[in-house]
C-alpha cells in the first residue's frame, strides 16, 4: 500500500498539467519566489551575461512582470547557478532554486527547509548542529568528523562555508537558495562530488525598504527579526543591515538535572547580525562588502534510546576455524529476549534510562543526563567578504575575497544515560575550530556575435582545522566496563557483585578462574580488578582520558576552472567545462591523556593477547574496554605528522537542443571530485588491532582517506510554457572511493568504500578475522581494486502550476537507488578488506537515502476586498519512503516512511506593510527519527548479527528525535 502511494502522489505530479495551458501567468513577486524546480543541463536562451546576485535581487520585480507580458511562467526565476543571470528554465546545470517567500511560508529560517521543498534533498544533524550532514539523491557525508570535508558544498554569497553545519545558523534575509545537484567544480570556487547549496542573501539597494517580524510559538518561542536597506550617497553607496534573535524552550526534559545541568535539551538561544555596503563609484564597477557574526549558546544535542532489545542464536553452530574463525547461523534463527543484560548492569547502577525490560520511550522526550554534565555549547561563526565587478567591456571581471572563522562547542555527555560512562566536560577543552581565507577571480564573456558565451577563473582557499578533544571514561566507567565483560561470559547475575573489584562475587571469580585455566584465570581476573579500581588496586579506568588532546589539520587548495557554452545554433548548445585541482594537507596530533591503567593492562596481557588460546578474545575485550580509541599515555610522547598533495582534472559536457521555445531537452556528462583527508580520531592508530599495544608515529599515515571521485550521467527535459513547468531527469552516478563514516559503539570508522572486480564470493559479508593478526577476509589485489562502489541512479520529476493569478501549486517526486555494490572493500588503493562492522552493505540502500520522496506545496493568496488586502493559505508536504539511518545499515536504525506536513494561513494589508500569520510545522505531529546510532560503550552485536553469524546482539541504540510540532503567531511588516 505504501508503493501504491508513492506511485500516487507522483502520478499527481504530472496530471496537474491538463488545466494549465490555458491559463494567465503569476505576475506577482511573491509568486515568482515560490518553489520553483528546476533540472536543465543546457543553455540556449535567455541568458544574461555579466549580471551579480546583486543584480538579480533588483531584477525580481522586473522580470515578474516581463514574465506576463511575454507569456512564461513567473515561478521561472532569475539565479546565476551558472555564473551567469538566466531564467531557471535555461540554466546548464541541475539545480532547484527556492525563493525567500517559498521558505518564510514553510517557516524555514535555515536550510533543513529546504526537505519540504526539494524532493532530491536530505538535511539531518546529530550529536551536534555543527555535525549537520545534506544528501543529494541520497548521497552526503555523515558530519561528525570534521576531517571529511561535506559531499554537498554550501555557499553563502560566493563564498564556501567550510561543512554543512554553519547552514544551520539564521540566514537573515535571503534573495533565494539554489540547490545544485551532480558534482560541481566548473562553476563555483571549491569542488563537491555531490552537488552544492547555494545561498543568495539580500543586497543592499538604492531605496528604502524595510522588514521586520515578531513571532511566538509554543515551547515558548520568541523570534525577532529585522532589516533595512536604502541610499548613503544617492547612487553610489547603499547599506543593508539585517538582524535575528532566537529563544527557544527545549523539545526534551532533563529528568535528572541537578548540579549545574540543564533541565531542557535542544532549546535555542542566538542571535545573527549582518552588514552590508553596496559602492558603484561608476556603472561599470562595483562593490559589495558583507560581515556578519552569528552567536549561539544552546544545549544541543540530546539523544533517547530508541532499541534495547537482546538477540540470541536459539541454535547450536559449529566454532569458527583458523585462521579467521568466521562463523556462520546456518538456520538464521533469532530469539529475542525479554531483558537485556546491558540494561540490567545500568539499572543496577542507578540509571532511570534505559527503561527496565526490552521497551523503550524513545518520544516521551525524557532524557536522563548525568548530573554535573550538560550539553551546552558556545558557537561563534563570523567573517567578511567583498566582492568586486567590473564591466570591462567585452567582458566582466569578478573576484570574491572572504575570510571566516568558525567555532563550535562539543561540551557532551556522550554515554546518553545518568550514569557517568564517558563524556566531555564544559571546560573549554572540547571544541571545533575553522580559520578560512579564500580568493576567488572569475573573467567572462562573449564572443563571435554572442555565439559563444565563456569563462575562465581560479580559486585559492588556505583552510585551518583545530579541533580540541577532552573525552574521558566517566567515574562509573571502571565499574560498568568490568561488569559487562563478566555478563558476556554469562548473563547469570550471580555472577557479578558490582561493589567488588572486577564486578566478581565469589562466585562469578572462582567461575572465570575456572573456565579459562591455572595460566589464563588470574590474569584475566588481575586485570578486571584494575579495570574497576580498589583499595590496592587504585582508581582504575574511572574519570581519566584526554584533557585537550589536539588535532591539526592544514589545507591549501588552489584550482583553475572554465565553463563555455557554444551556440551551435539557435536552438542547439553545447557546453564544456573544466577544472585542475591541487590540494595539499597536512595533519599533525598532539595528545594529553592520563589513562595509565591502559599500558599496564597492554603489558600484563599481552600473553593473551598476542597468541591465540580459548582465553584470547576475552582478553582484548577486556584491552579494548580498557583502552577504547587508543586512549593511552603513552600517546603523549608521540608527535603526529603526516601530509600529501593531490591533483585531479575534473568538468562536465552538456548537449542541449529546443526542438520548440517551450521545450529543453540535454544529455550530459560530468566528473566530479572531493579530496582527501585525515580521521581526525586516535581511534584508527594502528588500525583494527592497534589498540593491543603502544603505538608509534608511524602510525600517523594510517589515518589518511583517498579523494572521492564520480562520473554522473544525466539525460531529460525541460517542458515551460504559461502558468506551467515539467521538468524529468534519468541521472546515474558512480562513486570510486566513497568516503563512508562509521561510528560502531566505539570509535569511529572511515573508509573508502570501493567495489573489487574479482568475485569475493561472500567475504565481504562475513565475519572472518585473526584475532592476532588483525586480518580479515575479503582483501582484493590492487591490481583489481579500483571499480566504483557505490551507485545512484533514478528519476527526478518536477513541476510548478499557476493556474490563476493567486494559486501556485507544486509537486516533486524523486526516485534514487542509491546503493552499495557487491564485493566491497576498504579502499582502491591498498585493497583492505571491508571493516566487519560493515557486512551488510554490499548490495544495499546507503544510509540517509530513501528510494521514494514526494514533495508537494500548495499557497493560495485570495484579495480581499479591494483595499489591497489579501489572504494568505498554505500548506506543504513531505512522503519519504522507508530508509536506514545509521552507516552500518543495522536494522535497529531503520525508520519507516512517512509524511511530514506544514502549514500557514494569514491575512495581509495592502503591499503586504503588515501581515499576520498562525503556522504550524509538523502539523500532524509526525514522530520520527534524524539518526540512530550504537549507544556508546552499552552492549555490541545487532539482530543482524545473530541472524548472520550467531551468538548473541545486545547493544543499545539511541536516537537522535526530530522536531515534535510547532505552531505559532507571527506579526510581520515591510515598506
Amino acid at each position: 500500500m505504501r508503493m501504491i502511494a508513492y506511485l500516487l502522489s507522483a502520478a499527481a505530479t504530472t496530471a496537474i498539467a491538463a488545466p494549465a495551458f490555458a491559463q494567465q501567468a503569476t505576475t506577482t513577486v511573491e509568486a515568482q519566489t515560490s518553489p520553483s524546480q528546476g533540472t536543465a543541463n543546457a543553455s540556449v536562451a535567455g541568458q544574461t551575461n555579466n549580471a551579480t546576485d546583486a543584480d538579480t535581487t533588483r531584477a525580481a520585480s522586473a522580470s515578474a512582470s516581463a514574465a506576463e507580458d511575454e507569456g512564461r511562467n513567473a515561478s521561472d526565476i532569475v539565479i546565476t547557478a551558472t555564473r551567469r543571470s538566466e531564467r531557471l528554465s535555461n540554466v546548464p546545470i541541475a539545480v532547484s532554486a527556492v525563493g525567500q517567500e517559498a521558505l518564510q511560508n514553510s517557516g524555514g529560517s535555515d536550510i533543513r527547509s529546504l526537505n519540504q521543498l526539494a524532493p532530491s534533498l536530505l538535511i539531518s544533524s546529530t550529536g551536534n548542529e555543527s555535525n549537520a550532514s545534506a544528501r543529494i539523491r541520497g548521497i552526503g557525508t555523515v558530519g561528525d568528523n570534521p576531517g571529511l570535508e561535506s559531499s554537498v558544498a554550501v555557499f553563502i554569497d560566493g563564498v564556501y562555508r567550510s561543512r554543512t553545519g554553519v547552514g544551520l545558523n539564521e540566514l537573515g534575509e535571503i534573495d533565494r537558495v539554489e540547490v545544485l545537484r551532480g558534482p560541481q567544480g566548473t562553476l563555483f570556487g571549491r569542488n563537491a562530488s555531490a552537488g552544492l547549496i547555494n545561498i543568495i542573501t539580500r543586497s543592499p539597494e538604492f531605496d528604502w525598504h524595510g522588514n521586520a517580524e515578531a513571532t511566538y510559538g509554543n515551547y515558548d518561542q520568541k523570534r525577532l527579526a529585522g532589516g533595512i536597506t536604502g541610499p548613503l550617497i544617492a547612487d553610489k553607496l547603499a547599506f543593508r543591515l539585517d538582524g535575528v534573535y532566537v529563544n527557544r524552550d527545549g523539545f526534551y526534559k532533563n529528568v535528572t538535572a541537578a548540579n549545574g545541568s540543564e533541565s531542557r535539551v535542544n532549546d535555542r538561544d542566538r542571535y545573527f547580525v549582518r552588514g552590508q555596503l553596496l559602492f558603484k563609484p561608476t556603472d561599470t564597477l562595483s562593490f559589495r562588502l558583507i560581515g556578519d557574526y552569528s552567536h549561539r549558546k544552546e544545549s544541543c544535542c540530546g539523544a533517547v534510546y530508541y532499541n534495547q532489545v537482546e538477540t540470541t542464536d536459539p541454535t547450536a553452530n559449529a566454532a569458527g576455524v583458523a585462521p579467521f574463525f568466521a562463523t556462520v547461523n546456518t538456520d538464521g534463527a533469532v530469539t529475542n529476549n525479554t531483558t537485556n543484560r546491558i540494561v540490567d548492569i545500568l539499572r543496577r547502577q542507578g540509571a532511570v534510562f534505559p527503561l527496565a525490560g526490552n521497551t523503550p520511550d524513545p518520544y516521551s522526550r525524557e532524557v536522563a543526563v548525568t548530573p554535573g554534565q550538560t550539553y551546552r555549547n558556545l558557537t561563534k561563526d563570523y567573517g567578511g567578504s567583498l566582492q568586486a565587478d567590473w564591466d570591462l567591456g567585452g567582458a566582466t571581471f569578478t573576484s570574491i575575497t572572504a575570510y571566516r572563522e568558525y567555532k563550535s562547542g562539543n561540551a557532551s555527555d556522550i554515554d546518553y544515560t545518568n550514569i557517568d560512562l564517558t563524556h566531555r566536560a564544559d571546560d573549554g577543552n572540547a571544541y571545533r575550530q575553522f580559520k578560512t581565507f579564500t580568493q576567488e577571480a572569475r573573467l567572462q564573456g562573449s564572443l563571435f556575435n554572442d555565439k559563444l558565451d565563456w569563462l575562465v577563473g581560479g580559486f585559492y582557499s588556505n583552510e585551518k582545522l583545530k579541533l580540541v578533544d577532552n573525552a574521558s571514561f566517566g567515574a562509573q566507567y571502571g565499574q560498568f566496563a568490568a561488569c559487562r565483560l563478566v555478563a558476556t561470559v554469562s548473563p547469570n547475575v550471580a555472577l557479578q557483585n558490582q561493589n567488588n573489584p572486577g564486578c566478581l562475587s565469589a562466585a562469578g571469580r572462582a567461575t572465570l578462574n575456572g573456565a579459562f585455566g591455572a595460566f589464563a584465570g588470574p590474569l584475566i581476573t588481575s586485570a578486571l580488578d584494575r579495570l574497576t579500581g580498589g583499595v590496592g588496586l587504585g582508581g582504575g579506568v574511572n574519570s581519566v582520558g584526554d584533557a585537550g588532546s589536539i588535532y591539526r589539520q592544514k589545507s591549501e587548495n588552489y584550482a583553475f576552472f572554465t565553463h563555455n557554452i557554444l551556440h551551435l545554433t539557435d536552438t542547439l548548445s553545447l557546453t564544456g567545462g573544466l577544472r585542475y585541482t591541487h590540494e595539499t594537507k597536512k595533519f599533525s596530533a598532539k595528545f594529553n591523556n592520563n589513562n595509565t591503567v591502559c599500558p599496564i593492562q597492554q603489558a600484563a596481557l599481552a600473553p593473551l593477547t598476542m597468541s591465540q588460546s580459548g582465553a584470547t578474545a576475552f582478553a582484548q575485550g577486556i584491552v579494548t574496554l580498557t583502552c577504547t580509541g587508543n586512549s593511552s599515555p603513552a600517546l603523549n610522547a608521540l608527535n603526529l605528522n603526516d601530509s600529501f598533495g593531490d591533483g585531479e582534472f575534473t568538468g562536465t559536457a552538456v548537449l542541449s537542443w529546443k526542438p520548440f521555445t517551450k521545450l529543453l531537452t540535454y544529455a550530459s556528462y560530468a566528473k566530479g571530485y572531493k579530496a582527501g583527508g585525515y580521521n581526525l580520531d586516535r581511534s584508527d592508530l594502528g588500525g583494527v588491532n592497534g589498540v593491543l599495544s603502544a603505538r608509534t608515529n608511524a602510525d600517523a599515515a594510517g589515518l589518511r582517506f583517498n579523494a572521492e571521485k564520480v562520473n554522473n550521467y544525466e539525460v531529460g527535459a525541460k517542458f515551460n510554457t504559461r502558468g506551467f513547468t515539467f521538468n524529468v531527469a534519468a541521472f546515474r552516478e558512480e562513486f570510486t572511493d566513497f568516503q563512508l563514516n562509521t561510528f560502531n559503539g566505539s570509535i569511529f570508522v572511515v573508509q573508502n568504500i570501493e567495489a573489487c572486480k574479482d568475485n569475493l564470493n561472500g567475504l565481504d559479508t562475513d565475519n572472518g578475522f585473526n584475532p592476532v593478526t588483525g586480518a580479515q577476509t575479503g582483501t582484493c589485489p590492487t591490481n583489481r581494486s579500483k571499480k566504483p562502489g557505490v551507485i545512484s541512479q533514478g528519476v527526478e520529476l518536477e513541476a510548478t502550476m499557476s493556474p490563476i493569478k493567486q494559486v501556485t501549486f507544486t509537486a516533486g517526486y524523486t526516485y534514487a537507488d542509491t546503493h552499495f555494490r557487491k564485493n566491497l572493500i576498504g579502499s582502491s588503493t591498498t585493497g583492505e578488506a571491508l571493516d566487519r562492522a560493515l557486512f551488510l552493505l554490499p548490495g544495499s540502500q546507503l544510509s540517509n537515502a530513501p528510494k521514494n520522496v514526494v514533495t508537494t506545496s500548495f499557497a493560495w493568496t485570495p484579495d480581499i476586498g479591494s483595499n489591497g488586502m489579501s489572504g494568505l493559505f498554505y500548506v506543504d508536504s513531505r512522503l519519504t519512503s522507508d530508509y536506514n539511518t545509521g552507516s552500518d545499515l543495522a536494522p535497529e536504525k531503520k525508520q519507516d516512511g512517512f509524511a511530514l506536513v506544514n502549514a500557514r494561513v494569514g491575512l495581509r494589508g495592502k503591499d503586504q506593510a503588515w501581515a499576520l500569520e498562525f503556522w504550524a510545522q509538523n502539523v500532524f505531529n509526525k514522530n520520527y527519527i534524524q539518526v540512530a546510532f550504537n549507544t556508546p560503550f552499552q552492549g555490541a552485536g545487532s539482530s543482524a548479527n545473530v541472524a548472520r553469524f550467531g551468538g548473541t546482539g545486545n547493544a543499545l541504540y539511541s536516537a537522535f528525535l526530530a522536531e515534535p510540532r510547532t505552531y505559532g503567531l507571527t506579526l510581520r511588516s515591510r515598506f
